[in-house]
């Protein structure tokens, strides 16, 4: 599928859904061997699974939503209300989580896959 071109595919992990439930993978690949090679049954799991993975997705980026939305209202009254972007807020509140972590421009570029320039931009609005 990403061959093709659907581009949520790279963000969704279905391996982790198949470790969840070795069993029923096998099941399905077992039974599409013992039924003349009828790919229906292992189609049919593999739809399941991507189903349950984009949920997973969706459920993901509620909670990050939710994750800035607290942020942002942490944020309320400051003077940097409505200054920052989403990654800068980002930054934030996993500085809040871990107020040891040191932060640079090629890991924020690399998290964000954003230009080194703007990574840098980002860094030095933050430090300001």
């Amino acid at each position: 599928m990403a061959n093709q071109q659907y581009w949520l595919m790279e963000f969704i992990s279905i391996s982790r859904i198949i470790k969840q439930a070795p069993a029923q993978y096998g099941k399905a690949y077992l039974y599409t061997e013992t039924d003349d090679n009828d790919l229906t049954y292992f189609i049919i799991h593999q739809l399941e699974v991507i189903k349950k993975a984009i949920n997973g997705l969706h459920e993901h980026l509620e909670r990050k939503a939710a994750e800035l939305h607290t942020i942002e209202k942490r944020l309320d009254g400051s003077a940097l209300q409505g200054q920052l972007n989403h990654r800068q807020l980002a930054i934030l509140l996993h500085a809040l989580d871990h107020p040891n972590a040191i932060y640079s421009i090629q890991e924020h570029q690399a998290a964000h896959k954003i230009s080194y320039q703007t990574a840098r931009t980002d860094l030095l609005k933050l430090a300001d």
